[in-house]
């Protein structure tokens, strides 16, 4: 069984060799022991409320039972800026006009914005190799959106994600090169390194204040703004098929996008829905199609849970969990439960199951 629980201090060889593997320009998960035990820590006290709602960050972890080693991570900070000034580059249009020469010129820009200042943050997805496709990512991904959904009043309505811009196997992207680099005198994976850390005062005492007219940067520059990481290509299409979309605001290093959703727009959360638990003794089928499989989450934020089980576990009004599952989910019979379809394929069975009111 494939589980989603909160991250744990048993999970730090697991996650320092998937942010390993990850390679340079993964600012919020990079391969530094001492970092991450620091993220486990904070994960621990904000699903135990041990810390400040706002200061809150919420890492999940997606297990193996067979194994009991965590294959994934995903993460939710509740809010950015609070702490550290939260930086992005506005895509802005400048416009110059002369009624006597004739001239009326638009000058695309970047200015610097602190737009994203006290909003969520999706964050920190990251899939061993071994474990992609087979819904995995879509479960990591979407079981965020029931947590959110669940717990809104430890979040903002509004919810963002910046997605990992482009860079090659070295960690060198040319927008850094042609921009950034003339500022900061560093290369892009130091840069990269010291914001993942936390270390962000330098962007403010470095950064220039005024407009970057693109016009002025190389075209292999201007390629690759608002564009995404290979690897990251599959997390932007899921969220896309969320609901969410880019906001012209991109990431101040690699030119990442932007992306944005309110929590009621969601996908996942505008389609799930409850169901009380029943236990049975039948075994869950294992070969069932992604598309025919829906998420469950149990309500909890300190336990918080979440697996898959195919459709055809679920009824009008309740939802039949074998022994194992209901014990893996910290569920009892008559418990509540949250589910929403794992994949975007159309409607599902599961938009006709409403509780009859």
């Amino acid at each position: 069984m494939l589980l989603i629980r909160p991250l744990a201090d048993r999970d730090l060889d697991a996650l320092y060799a998937m942010a390993e593997k990850a390679g340079k320009g993964l600012t919020s998960l990079p391969a530094d022991r001492g970092l991450l035990q620091k993220k486990i820590d904070l994960a621990g006290n904000s699903f135990n409320q041990r810390c400040a709602p706002e200061a809150a960050l919420y890492l999940f972890a997606l297990e193996d039972t067979a194994t009991a080693q965590a294959v994934g991570i995903s993460g939710i900070q509740a809010r950015v800026g609070r702490d550290e000034v939260f930086y992005n580059y506005r895509l802005s249009v400048t416009v110059n006009a002369s009624r006597e020469l004739g001239v009326h010129v638009r000058t695309p820009t970047l200015q610097l914005s602190n737009d994203m200042t006290d909003v969520s943050e999706i964050c920190s997805l990251l899939l061993a190799d071994t474990y992609k496709g087979g819904g995995n990512g879509l479960l990591l991904s979407r079981c965020r959106f029931l947590f959110l959904d669940d717990f809104r009043k430890q979040f903002s309505e509004k919810i963002f994600a910046e997605m990992r811009g482009v860079s090659d196997a070295e960690g060198n992207n040319p927008l850094w090169d042609a921009l950034g680099s003339k500022f900061f005198d560093m290369a892009f994976s130091e840069a990269d390194r010291l914001s993942g850390m936390g270390n962000k005062s330098f962007i403010a005492e470095l950064m220039p204040k005024y407009p970057i007219y693109l016009s002025m940067l190389p075209s292999t520059a201007r390629s690759v703004i608002g564009c995404v990481h290979a690897n990251t290509a599959p997390a932007l299409n899921m969220l896309q098929a969320e609901g969410f979309n880019f906001n012209g605001l991109v990431d101040i290093f690699d030119g990442g996008p932007v992306v944005e959703a309110f929590i009621d727009n969601i996908r996942t959360v505008r389609e799930a829905v409850e169901r009380t638990v029943t236990i049975t003794d039948t075994p869950v089928a294992t070969d069932v199609p992604v598309t025919e499989r829906v998420i469950v989450a149990n309500r909890s934020m300190r336990q918080f849970r979440a697996t898959t089980l195919p459709l055809t576990c679920v009824d009008a009004d309740t939802i039949a969990l074998p022994q194992d599952v209901a014990a893996a989910l910290q569920v009892q019979a008559g418990d509540t439960v949250r589910l929403a379809p794992l994949k975007d394929s159309g409607p599902l069975p599961i938009h006709s199951l409403k509780a009859p009111q």
